[in-house]
């Protein structure tokens, strides 16, 4: 891993040299890795190799995880064993716990989440390894509770009791299951299952990029997935899908939608779940959440909220030549499970944190410590002034 940032594509005399970029490293070729690769040419997405559309069609979350951190998809026994150790890891301890439900009516969800985080490394047996092996059980471990973490801050912040995990429960119907104090059926639960697959990893996105750089100073895994929380917790990365909520409730009816954009539009303000960084065409995770949003609004009675994206989505493409994003119609989609908008970007966490970890030790695990070149364009050759004589 370079300390410094390239282009891609340049000689390897080239590489030697410190290259300047635009803002927010677009464009900048940053390191490399193995886990994901994001062809925003060509919408594509793929997990070690694995079409997205392939994962999502075929896979579990459980096969995906063994996939980013081992590195293959499991066989059979393999996915049992690591299944029973995920299950085996979902508790968390008893002052986490306490401190959730204390402050749950206070603490935003994405500061619950990252205090609740930082308390897991004190109870982490491995805390003080940093090992390829006791990093994969901590990643294990992080992933699971992550899960029972925002669980349990949902249940304490609507007033409700704790819902311990059940073991009979797969990863997603496990988290449907500790929300709703009951367990979801079986295309609910495939759905979620989908959803998690779907935000797993997506290359140096910025919350990944923040968990790489806190690892490559020899940090622990716990931190770096703490920074991760909160570089994620921004509007311009993780929040994209509850201000998608937020317009779908504020149109209220598809008939109100084209004069709602045309306005925004026309104000130059930008619609949220629209354009990507990366992307050049649709987000191949786009259309599998689409699918969802119609199908689950169906069932929910709730067909409004999919009516209104369809209608935006067409009117954005028209005007502004703009696809989908990944957070336009997860939006929909989980309002349709009965999720309430503040559990919508800590679900992004539950599911990246699969990626995040495995980025963690990919990084550790050939390092070299991040430390980019910047160009200065302050004032130069200034002279001191005493304090008397100065204005």
């Amino acid at each position: 891993m370079g300390s410094f940032f390239r282009r891609p594509l340049v000689s390897d005399l080239d590489s030697l040299m410190p290259v300047q970029g635009r803002g927010g490293l677009e464009g900048v070729v940053a390191g490399t890795t193995e886990l994901s690769m994001v062809d925003g040419q060509n919408g594509r997405l793929t997990y070690r190799g694995y079409a997205i559309g392939e994962l999502a069609e075929h896979a579990t979350f459980e096969e995906v995880c063994h996939l980013l951190w081992y590195g293959s998809l499991p066989t059979s026994a393999q996915l049992a064993d690591l299944t029973q150790k995920m299950t085996a890891e979902r508790d968390i301890p008893d002052d986490v716990t306490a401190w959730l439900k204390a402050n749950a009516a206070t603490a935003g969800p994405m500061d619950a989440l990252r205090t609740a985080m930082s308390m897991l490394s004190a109870h982490d047996a491995d805390a003080a390894d940093d090992t390829h092996d006791a990093n994969l059980r901590k990643a294990l471990r992080i992933t699971a509770k992550t899960a029972t973490i925002v669980a349990a801050y949902k249940r304490f912040r609507e007033g409700k009791d704790f819902v311990a995990p059940d073991a009979s429960l797969g990863h997603a119907a496990n988290f449907l299951y500790m929300i709703n104090g009951e367990a979801p059926d079986a295309e609910i639960a495939r759905d979620f299952d989908v959803a998690l697959i779907l935000h797993a990893d997506h290359g140096y996105n910025a919350s990944t990029f923040s968990a790489r750089v806190v690892a490559s100073s020899l940090s622990d895994i716990h931190s770096a997935v703490v920074a991760a929380i909160g570089s994620l917790k921004g509007p311009l990365h993780g929040g994209a899908n509850e201000a998608v909520m937020r317009m779908l409730a504020d149109i209220g009816d598809a008939s109100k939608a084209a004069a709602y954009i045309e306005e925004r539009l026309a104000k130059k303000v930008k619609i949220p779940g629209f354009g990507h960084r990366i992307y050049k065409t649709l987000d191949p995770r786009a259309p599998f959440l689409m699918s969802m949003s119609e199908r689950l609004g169906k069932r929910a009675g709730a067909s409004q909220w999919y009516d209104m994206s369809t209608q935006i989505q067409q009117q954005v493409k028209q005007l502004k030549g703009l696809d989908a994003n990944v957070d336009f119609y997860s939006a929909s989609t989980y309002t349709s499970m009965g999720i309430p908008m503040f559990v919508f970007t800590p679900i992004f966490a539950l599911a990246r944190a699969a990626g995040w970890t495995a980025h963690v030790i990919e990084q550790l695990d050939n390092n070299r410590l991040f430390r980019p070149a910047v160009d200065y364009t302050g004032p130069g050759n200034q002279a001191y002034v005493p304090l008397d004589k100065r204005g």
